[in-house]
């Protein structure tokens, strides 16, 4: 029994007094959060269901009100239960960019999300937000080392990936610091026919490199893009970015360089936090996503004299431990 559920229907008819509703699910994502869309008299509204124990609710509603204060389209709150761990909020659409994305509209809906991006780089406040530190860049790569080698892989990772981590987070420190999302990417982002792209799961925000979220966009997770398209959506970024103010002394290469450094530092996490996901969570859906993070990795890393050990590392071990893993699936 979806205890859970039967409690939101509690709540929704004995406390916000609703009737004459429908509810079906949403989504989930990869924590213990998932989501319902309430239809009711014409409207939609979606209900977060964060368990209190597992979930704290209150940074999802300090960053969507700053994101709001700021013009960026995301949900409002209207009704919170912290007790509970329910949150009734605005409905940014059923349409993820990841199933809009197409050839021929990428460009239209990737100028709509840098230009967003830039809105929450240069608007949003940042007072009093965690610190995207040299301990949390530190703690996100170990991902890769504890879950993906170690557990998933069975691999001794090799004495220098100290080193790779080390390098990798000079170059995030380096850069500027302004708002980071920590997920800005297809699934975490609706298209409207207003106002797009409507911005959902931005809870972990961070102060933090300026790159970060350019790279969750572009170097995505869950979808790939050629690298001449890829260049020509930085180069429409940097123009931004200069016009607003906030990269005015940046030149084109080394924002390349900060974006393919920091693309290579978030895939080690993302690929990490994939396995971690399967064996500690049981949601294996992810693991088919780790060979694409790899080649991410291995296509930035091939640029760089500092990262060739990495490279020779991914060839030769672990891009075909994951080939053998598949093949025996």
């Amino acid at each position: 029994m979806d205890t859970r559920l039967a409690e939101i229907h509690q709540w929704l008819r004995e406390d916000l007094k609703l009737v004459n509703y429908q509810l079906e699910p949403a989504s989930a994502d990869a924590s213990f959060r998932r989501y319902f869309r309430l239809s009711i008299e014409g409207n939609t509204l979606i209900i977060m269901d964060a368990p209190p124990e597992k979930e704290d609710c209150s940074p999802f509603i300090d960053i969507t009100q700053r994101l709001i204060r700021s013009q960026i389209n995301s949900p409002e709150v209207k009704a919170y239960s912290p007790d509970k761990g329910f949150l009734l909020l605005t409905d940014l659409g059923k349409i993820l960019y990841l199933d809009k994305l197409t050839e021929a509209n990428a460009d239209a809906l990737y100028t709509d999300a840098i230009d967003a991006l830039i809105r929450m780089q240069t608007q949003a406040d940042t007072s009093r937000l965690p610190d995207y530190d040299a301990a949390l860049l530190d703690q996100e790569m170990g991902l890769f080392r504890d879950w993906l080698l170690i557990k998933h892989l069975r691999l001794t990772p090799p004495d220098w990936l100290d080193d790779v981590f080390t390098f990798l987070r000079h170059a995030a420190l380096e850069q500027p610091r302004v708002f980071v999302h920590r997920d800005y990417h297809s699934r975490n982002l609706t298209w409207l026919p207003k106002n797009s792209p409507g911005i959902l799961d931005f809870q972990d925000a961070v102060v933090g490199p300026v790159t970060y979220d350019l790279v969750s966009l572009l170097r995505d997770c869950y979808i790939c893009w050629p690298d001449d398209r890829v260049l020509g959506w930085i180069d429409y970024y940097l123009r931004q970015a200069n016009a607003s103010g906030l990269l005015v002394k940046t030149s084109r290469a080394d924002l390349k360089r900060w974006f393919d450094l920091m693309g290579i530092q978030r895939h080690l996490k993302a690929s990490g936090i994939f396995a971690r996901l399967w064996h500690r969570d049981g949601k294996c859906g992810y693991l088919k996503d780790i060979p694409r993070t790899l080649n991410y990795i291995l296509a930035a890393s091939q640029h760089y004299p500092e990262l060739k050990e990495l490279e020779h590392y991914l060839i030769r071990q672990v891009i075909p431990v994951i080939n053998n893993k598949e093949r025996a699936s």
